[in-house]
């Protein structure tokens, strides 16, 4: 786990290994959720991105009844 600072404005740097990691790139958007005390950085990804993110999902199990 990194430490970060907060700026006077606020701010925090993203350290370069998880903006590699993550792949985030200048302008990105990201959605902040904060979540039982603590913060969440999520970044919003192109619909494109999540092209075959599902490839391999189990679907053969036991699904609940429509409660309509």
């Amino acid at each position: 786990m990194q430490t970060v600072t907060v700026s006077p404005k606020f701010q925090v740097v993203i350290p370069k290994s998880v903006r590699e990691t993550l792949h985030l790139k200048p302008g990105q958007k990201m959605q902040v959720v904060e979540y039982e005390g603590r913060i969440e950085l999520i970044p919003d990804r192109d619909i494109k991105e999540l092209r075959g993110f599902l490839k391999g999902i189990n679907t053969k199990f036991q699904r609940e009844d429509d409660r309509v």
